[in-house]
Order: structure tokens, then sequence, then C-alpha cells
């Protein structure tokens, strides 16, 4: 059974840092392409960052680029966002999803068939 486990969400100051990590179980990390989504509330989802599974290639969006680096552990099937310089407007519910496909093809939400339950974010002083 595939199953994707978030955490590392909380409160944190602005220009603080965040380590978010998504658990995966049921497949391996080489098959999927795992992405970041966001939703901050009366917002649509939005992607943030996505890895691919074959090669490990990368693509974070314009909001978040030169703030957040995507990264996984092979050994642990862990994904993590590390996001740095946090802003008030990186408060959202973040969640990794995964798509059966080895490289990443956008941010549609439509495209990831396994979602976690999402982590909650809080940018605030």
């Amino acid at each position: 059974q595939v199953q994707l486990v978030e955490s590392g969400g909380g409160l944190v100051q602005p220009g603080g840092s965040l380590r978010l990590s998504c658990a995966a179980s049921g497949f391996t990390l080489d098959t999927y392409a795992i992405a970041w989504f966001r939703q901050a509330p009366g917002k649509e989802r939005e992607g943030v960052s996505c890895m691919s599974g074959a090669d490990g290639t990368t693509y974070v969006a314009d909001s978040v680029k030169g703030r957040s680096t995507i990264s996984r552990d092979n050994a642990k099937n862990t994904v993590y966002l590390q996001m740095n310089s946090l802003k008030p407007e990186d408060t959202a519910v973040y969640y990794c999803a995964g798509a059966a496909i080895y490289y990443c093809s956008g941010y549609d939400p439509y495209e990831y068939d396994h979602w976690g339950q999402g982590t909650q974010v809080t940018v605030s002083s």
C-alpha cells in the first residue's frame, strides 16, 4: 500500500528555516515523481517543488526559488523540502504527493495519485 507521511511543519519567525520530511512506503523513490504542494486558506493548491524519481532532477517554483531545496534519502525512502528565509506568505499546509511516473511533468494536482495528510507551516512573529 502506497503511503506518504509528512512531518516537520510548525511555527517559525520570518527569516527562519524549516525542513519538511515526506516518508514514503509501498514503493521506492526511484520509480515515482515526488512533489511538494502547498495550500493557504482561500487559495488554490500551488506546486512548490518536484523531484524526478529516475534521475533525481529537481524543479523549484519561482515563488520559493533560491530559498528552498528538495532532496531525498534513498536509504530512508524519504524526500525533504528545506525552506530558508521564510516569509509570512509561505504560511500554508504543505503536502507531498507522488505520481507513478519516472519524471516530473509539472504541478497539475490531478497527475498525482497519492497524497500525504499535510503539515502546517506558519510563518509569523
